[in-house]
């Protein structure tokens, strides 16, 4: 039931091509070009201690460089901040 589950999760985020990167789970991460399980796990730890804005702030992690900030920008939407 899980499986079915994540599966139909993961089919309605291909449909819409939006991950938000504060909520999304590993699956969702790695549905972005150039992110794999080591990477969805890195972001998943960074936002443990920080909030991820835009995908911008992914710049403080090492290994995501400007390429992979561009497919991220691509392919998700995160938060509105209130100010």
């Amino acid at each position: 039931m899980k499986k079915i589950i994540v599966l139909l999760m993961l089919s309605f985020s291909f449909i819409f091509g939006a991950v938000n990167l504060q909520t999304a789970s590993k699956n969702e991460l790695m549905s972005i070009k150039g992110i794999g399980p080591v990477k969805a796990e890195q972001i998943m730890m960074y936002r443990k201690s920080s909030k991820i804005n835009s995908a911008d702030d992914l710049k403080n992690i090492k290994g995501f460089g400007p390429s992979i900030i561009l497919n991220i920008k691509g392919n998700n939407t995160v938060p509105k901040t209130k100010k």
